[in-house]
């Protein structure tokens, strides 16, 4: 059995399709009880339901299972301090391997939630708990579903609506500079992830897990354009607009907070990985970013 931690989330909920897809018995930790039923419909066969900073609910979720894959939710503040739980429980479990979700280059410390990320990888040095650690990028999915408040916005989660309506790509940073970032498909990120949690051969490794177009926001746009057969231009929302905005959608200050630091290292610097690792892993070429779209918007025309 493998313990998925933040299981309902979008990460966890797709790494539980990726390992029903392989046959796998999954036990899901949830924070909530209405999240149950989700958990169950994706193929996870247990769910535990709570707080994941309660060690005591940690431990009891960890027993009996032969790997865990740790998800902390987003912008956590306790992060570390969940992390060290997560490690603590793996190893009074005795799995065969903890897999940990960091994020691509967890140095950068102008990131707060990265570099809290790096204390939880150096936690996990120091256990030796036997682990591996993958390192996504941004998701292609953020496109349409986050992060793109604009005045036309009612909440984050927006985003397709106001591309496909309004025919603005929208985010918080510049989009006249040249920052170009890697971004990956999640379903690419899920399968990497059922790979390390089932196949040998991953004890110690760090896998960076990158897309393979190094776009920038304006190219992001053209490509929509292409793909919905109508004009889509890139926008910047003025980061206190977009403040305003998550506070109304009730994001946490913390939350809000971390993500405006974000958006600040993004309007200085380029955010890249290398996609090379990711095709290894998964034995086939990455999602290109004009696949990802074509794949949504026919996705989104059946709904």
């Amino acid at each position: 059995m493998i313990l998925i931690t933040g299981a309902a989330g979008k990460t966890g909920r797709a790494v539980i399709r990726a390992l029903a897809r392989r046959g796998e018995t999954v036990r899901a930790l949830v924070h909530r009880e209405e999240q149950v039923r989700l958990v169950q419909s994706l193929g996870a066969r247990e769910v535990v339901v709570g707080d994941m900073r309660d060690e005591a609910l940690l431990e009891r979720a960890a027993r009996g299972v032969r790997a865990i894959y740790h998800i902390c939710p987003n912008m956590n503040p306790d992060e570390i301090t969940i992390g060290k739980a997560a490690i603590g429980a793996a190893r009074a479990a005795g799995v065969e391997r903890f897999v940990f979700h960091s994020v691509l280059h967890p140095q950068i410390e102008a990131m707060p939630h990265h570099w809290n990320k790096l204390r939880v990888e150096e936690a996990l040095f120091e256990s030796q708990v036997p682990c591996t650690i993958l390192q996504p990028s941004n998701y292609m999915q953020n496109i349409i579903t986050g992060l793109q408040p604009t005045n036309y916005m009612r909440n984050a989660l927006d985003g397709w609506r106001i591309i496909v309506e309004h025919r603005v790509y929208a985010v918080p940073y510049s989009v006249e500079s040249r920052m170009r970032m890697n971004m990956v498909d999640l379903e690419d990120v899920a399968e990497a992830a059922a790979v390390v949690l089932t196949e040998p051969g991953h004890f110690g490794a760090i896998y960076e897990l990158a897309g393979p177009d190094n776009s920038t926001q304006s190219q992001v746009a053209e490509v929509l354009s292409k793909r919905l057969r109508r004009e889509v231009r890139a926008q910047q929302v003025p980061v206190e607009v977009w403040r305003r905005q998550a506070e109304a959608s009730g994001m946490g200050s913390h939350q809000i907070e971390t993500l405006v630091k974000m958006f600040q290292y993004y309007d200085r610097h380029d955010f890249l990985g290398n996609p090379r690792i990711l095709g290894h892993l998964i034995r086939r070429a990455t999602a290109t970013l004009d696949a990802f779209v074509e794949r949504t918007v026919r996705e989104r025309l059946r709904e």
